[in-house]
């Protein structure tokens, strides 16, 4: 082993020797050591790879020939998997690895960003694959992946994927030399979901709190984002979750574009820390370009956010259908929740200056809410909008209380 950075580069040599021949030369022709992981299944290659298909397939407790014998490419990528994030995980403590690239398509990508989904956040990691197009979320996930387009199939060298792969491979080892591994911040922590539509309430939060020593993460809760912060809620010591933002859950409960899944928010309410909840964004749930919105959301009321995008007003039943899930949630919570709701409006589209706004709605979720929450949850009322700076002073006030209650000495 040498010092120079350690690049880990995932391709498979039973049909992408060329490409791996050609991103190896490039990597180290930019001053990185590369550690090639080669979870071929078709067969093996020699001289193959530092982690050979054989190694691969023995971490996740099979032979290769095993492997094969499954003659299911699912299941055989399943065991490649276990086996491929058992390897790199070792090799990444034994001799920390700066970076990571994989090439492929959908079977490649999938196996690549898997390995990806285990290392740290920061660590640079690369993925050039076919899916690149308008197909990332499931590769992506909830994780800070670097995706490129090689624009033509992943079928040896041409004068677009050379340039491609080169890019890719200059970019993840720039990013290797540049890597400085860091420690988790010595503050304690709170998870924020928002939107612009809320975004006076969150940045007000926000600040309030890093004014009193914590490090506030804020995520963007349009799907992904949501599963990061419960991710990161499941993983890390956290202080506290406030749940600012419930558009993700409506968009589960009514099939819009920005759905978590069912378990969007139990990480926080599992680990049980304090996790407080007000319902920005309520009013609305988020469909696709306006014909897609009125299609699938027929007589509704409808913002046209841009072409993309459509927002599609909520009412009573879906309101009184979110209090429900939401009370559902809490229901298993191991620790302290509070719920405020303001009666002015949920977000800047539920305002007077917005489109959707419409002010009866407020006190019919309030009411659901009352009514399905168990006992011991703190149901507060205000009467003011959700971007007030009333509103967010209360969701701060509310965060410190049940911290120092739980853990008095936190801060």
């Amino acid at each position: 082993m040498t010092t120079q950075p350690k690049v880990l580069m995932i391709v498979t040599l039973d049909t992408k020797a060329t490409e791996a021949q050609f991103v190896r030369q490039t990597l180290e022709a930019q001053g990185v050591e590369v550690i090639h992981l080669d979870p071929s299944i078709r067969r093996s290659i020699t001289p193959g790879a530092e982690i050979t298909p054989e190694d691969v397939a023995a971490a996740a407790g099979k032979t290769i020939q095993e492997v094969r014998d499954l003659k299911h490419e699912g299941k055989c990528q399943a065991v490649m998997i276990e086996g491929a994030i058992k390897k790199t995980l070792e090799l990444h403590a034994r001799t920390p690895i700066s970076g990571v690239i994989a090439i492929g398509g959908s079977m490649g990508s999938t196996l690549g960003s898997a390995v990806m989904q285990a290392l740290p956040y920061g660590l640079p990691k690369v993925l050039v694959s076919t899916m690149a197009s308008g197909f990332t979320q499931p590769f992506v996930g909830a994780m800070d992946i670097n995706m490129f387009n090689p624009v033509c199939d992943i079928a040896g060298l041409n004068s677009i994927t050379r340039e491609v792969f080169r890019n890719a491979a200059i970019s993840v080892a720039a990013m290797a030399k540049a890597y400085q591994p860091k420690p988790e911040t010595d503050k304690p922590v709170v998870l924020m979901g928002t939107l612009g539509t809320i975004d006076r309430c969150t940045v007000r939060i926000r600040k309030q709190l890093e004014a009193q020593g914590y490090e506030v993460l804020v995520f963007h809760t349009l799907g992904t984002g949501g599963q990061a912060l419960d991710k990161l809620a499941a993983e890390r010591d956290i202080a506290a979750v406030i749940e600012t933002s419930v558009v993700e859950h409506n968009d589960f409960l009514n099939n819009g574009l920005c759905s978590a899944g069912p378990d969007r928010s139990k990480a926080g309410l599992a680990k049980g820390v304090p996790v407080v909840f007000a319902p920005g964004n309520a009013d609305f749930m988020v469909s696709g370009p306006i014909d897609m919105a009125e299609r699938q959301f027929p007589g509704k009321r409808y913002h046209i956010h841009n072409r993309a995008l459509t927002a599609v007003r909520t009412e009573a039943e879906e309101l009184q259908k979110l209090a429900q899930h939401l009370a559902g949630l809490v229901g298993e919570a191991k620790g302290p929740v509070s719920v405020l709701v303001p009666l002015q409006g949920f977000s800047h589209h539920d305002s007077p200056e917005g489109h959707l706004h419409d002010p009866s709605l407020c006190p019919v979720f309030h009411d659901a809410v009352k009514a399905a929450m168990p006992a011991r949850v703190n149901v507060q009322t205000h009467d003011c909008h959700l971007n007030d700076e009333q509103f967010a002073d209360a969701v701060v006030t509310e965060v410190l209380r049940l911290v120092t209650q739980r853990q008095p000495a936190t801060v």
